[in-house]
């Protein structure tokens, strides 16, 4: 097993990223989130060839969150701004994002799956929010992302109770898209991710913008800002005339 703690596998215009501490289902240190860091910003500045991203764990589990274990930066604040906004940028990339999940996805690493646009899990996943458990409060998006995706209430209850929810209920609440069984998790990923890459990466862009650029906007300002912040076709349409994805049929 090679020493890196964030695998990263391309193929077929689909970039899989794993974190990779499996004896420690993968909590994130320092070390770890660097490296992540390092992929987004790689991912931005040579994102031609990924058409969707996956982000996953190692060994079965998703993430056990942060490892408290490791003592804290000595700009504890500072350090913790840098990894939310890490964060944000792979929710702000314009791939799709997809957080596949077994196992465990606690706190921190539930916070991680919230920053995809798709949770796809199956029945072994827990998702919880255990920063009451260690008097701990959310400082990657949970306050945020959390009610956006479940309501107010169920977010609520997730983060004032600390309890683990199976990859059923979490499909059930919408906290998932989709949980299929253990055998048909990778499947059901790469059907989906088969989908959008079937798709204009331009519209995929600009559909996650404008949903993103929108929220919390009432829905006069949000049809204004859909009309006049919209990007127009896809030049590639333009040229072609046909469907993304459609050949040509043969003279």
């Amino acid at each position: 097993m090679t020493d890196a703690l964030v695998l990263r596998d391309d193929a077929d215009g689909v970039c899989t990223l794993t974190l990779n501490r499996p004896a420690k289902r993968n909590a994130v240190n320092r070390a770890l989130f660097r490296e992540f860091r390092a992929h987004i910003r790689d991912i931005e500045a040579n994102d031609s060839a990924v058409g969707v991203i996956v982000v996953t764990g190692a060994g079965g589990h998703f993430c056990a969150g942060h490892d408290l274990k490791q003592p804290p930066h000595a700009d504890a604040l500072g350090w913790l701004r840098q990894e939310m906004l890490i964060l944000e940028r792979l929710t702000k990339l314009p791939q799709p994002v997809i957080a596949k999940v077994s196992g465990s996805c606690y706190t921190g690493g539930l916070e991680f799956a919230l920053s995809a646009d798709f949770i796809v899990c199956d029945p072994s996943a827990r998702f919880a929010d255990t920063h009451g458990k260690w008097g701990l409060v959310p400082g990657w998006g949970l306050s945020q992302r959390l009610p956006r995706r479940v309501g107010q209430a169920k977010a609520l209850e997730m983060m004032l109770t600390c309890q683990p929810y199976s990859g059923e209920d979490a499909a059930a609440m919408g906290l998932a898209n989709y949980c299929v069984t253990e055998d048909a998790l990778d499947a059901k990923v790469a059907e989906l991710a088969a989908l959008m890459l079937g798709n204009s990466r331009h519209s995929s862009a600009e559909n996650k913008r404008l949903i993103y650029d929108t929220d919390g906007m009432a829905l006069g300002a949000g049809l204004s800002h859909e009309l006049m912040r919209n990007a127009g076709f896809d030049p590639a349409m333009r040229k072609k005339g046909e469907p993304i994805g459609r050949a040509k049929k043969a003279d």
